[in-house]
């Protein structure tokens, strides 16, 4: 298991996308949107980890309703991991609560489940793995 991504909250995709690349110094090497889970996001590779900006496009979306919330910031914690369905059967076994019974396709290439931030110190924890061809 390794560190796949950082998910941060953002009010306006664009503006946040010019904020993080005078940051990084680099530009997002992919914008997409995730109709499922009403959302736009792009990604900025840094080192060996990547940054995960989300912007609702959709009022009842979960990003819409954490900024409303929280306010922008950090939303999630992303692990990739070698098989998703070992890892969910695992961390049910150990006492996490899952928020999804089955993987669903996520973006950048992504099968993606979620550990309920109440049995995670009160983290959202996102599981990955690479969709292969």
């Amino acid at each position: 298991m390794k560190l796949e991504h950082i998910g941060i909250a953002v009010k306006n995709l664009k503006d946040s996308n010019q904020l993080f690349e005078q940051l990084f110094g680099q530009s997002s090497y992919k914008v997409e949107t995730v109709d499922s889970e009403s959302v736009s996001t792009s990604f900025f590779q840094v080192g060996e980890s990547k940054v995960e900006l989300l912007e609702a496009s959709g009022e009842d979306s979960a990003i819409a309703k954490f900024i409303e919330k929280k306010g922008e910031g950090i939303h999630h914690l992303a692990f990739e991991v070698e098989d998703i369905h070992a890892e969910m059967k695992r961390l049910e076994g150990e006492g996490f609560q899952l928020i999804n019974e089955e993987p669903k396709k996520g973006a950048d290439n992504k099968l993606v489940c979620f550990l309920h931030p109440k049995s995670s110190n009160g983290v959202l924890v996102e599981l990955c793995q690479e969709i292969k061809a």
